[in-house]
């Protein structure tokens, strides 16, 4: 009897073993991700993989548990309130974007699908959320605080550029976001005792007109927005910066491409970033119970060959500051 009971229990243990297995074996739940991207998929082929690879890490992989729906604006704003309406009706399970453009974009098409922002510039004060703590409605991520950053670009260029008294700033006049961060180049000006005029492009077909403008105005240097347009073209808006003799600072990538200066986040670590919200979400986090994070690693970028180009000397106090020096 003993030896038909232990032979009973094993028997119902295996039998729940195989049980519980089966169900691990199971695959899961397939994900929707809508992904509104504000230029094309080449433009930012290295930063949507940095979204994958963040999602691979917490075990979503497109063709086996999930699904990515793309749209691309082509760098065309006002086409990103269509293109977000078409993720909705998608029913997508989250929306990922980036910007101020595109994250409003898919905050006027929704009300009700999650929305993570990989990266804007003020998110607060573009009114994407309430606050950063208390996101309060369907949208979070990360922002960068842009003003701050703007004013950053301009303390650098005085820097390097101590009797200049006239900047340019570039800046896409569709990016409704930029109206904050000129309040704080402005504020920044008045302590420089710097006078600074906008210059408004929509497309990369007016960068000419832009920096031809900038040179009859005799501006001593200039300062380019942190902008789809722009970084998609910075290699087009660095080459022009050096034609006009202006020294030019912009984002990280702006120096990379040839401009004097760069300064600002490392985006791809913000998009890969973007996936632990995007995970949150979909294992149950509401939106509005996520905190906004707040980027705060920043890269200095020099390039010493745009410097030798425009007859600039970088003082030796930003250099030893340099994330990297480009030679």
């Amino acid at each position: 009897m003993n030896i038909r009971r232990k032979l009973i229990a094993a028997l119902g243990a295996g039998a729940l073993v195989v049980r519980h297995l089966s169900f691990a074996q199971q695959p899961a739940k397939t994900s929707r991700i809508g992904f509104l991207g504000t230029t094309s998929a080449a433009d930012y082929a290295t930063r949507v993989d940095a979204v994958r690879a963040g999602l691979r890490d917490r075990g979503y992989v497109e063709g086996k548990n999930l699904v990515i729906e793309y749209r691309w604006a082509d760098g065309r704003y006002e086409r990103l309130p269509g293109l977000a309406a078409e993720l909705v009706r998608l029913n997508v399970d989250v929306l990922v974007t980036h910007s101020t453009p595109g994250t409003l974009a898919a905050k006027g098409a929704t009300t009700t699908i999650p929305i993570v922002s990989a990266v804007s510039g003020d998110a607060v004060a573009a009114g994407l959320v309430a606050s950063l703590a208390r996101p309060g409605g369907n949208v979070t991520g990360s922002t960068f605080f842009d003003p701050e950053l703007s004013a950053k670009r301009l303390e650098l260029l005085k820097e390097i550029l101590p009797r200049a008294t006239r900047f340019a700033a570039l800046a896409n006049r569709d990016n409704l976001g930029f109206r904050v961060s000129f309040q704080a180049m402005e504020n920044a000006g008045k302590s420089l005792n710097v006078e600074i005029q906008k210059f408004e492009v929509r497309g990369s077909d007016e960068f000419s007109g832009a920096f031809a403008a900038m040179a009859k105005q005799h501006v001593d240097a200039v300062t380019i927005s942190q902008d789809t347009l722009f970084f998609t073209n910075a290699g087009t808006v660095a080459d022009l910066a050096v034609k006009q003799r202006l020294p030019a600072a912009g984002i990280a990538e702006f120096a990379q491409a040839g401009g004097l200066i760069g300064y600002g986040v490392n985006n791809l670590e913000l998009y890969r970033r973007a996936a632990y919200f995007v995970d949150r979400i979909l294992q149950g986090a509401k939106p509005a119970d996520l905190p906004v994070e707040r980027a705060t690693r920043f890269e200095l970028i020099v390039n010493l060959r745009t410097a030798k180009a425009l007859g600039i000397k970088i003082p030796n106090a930003i250099l030893v500051r340099a994330d990297k020096v480009i030679e």
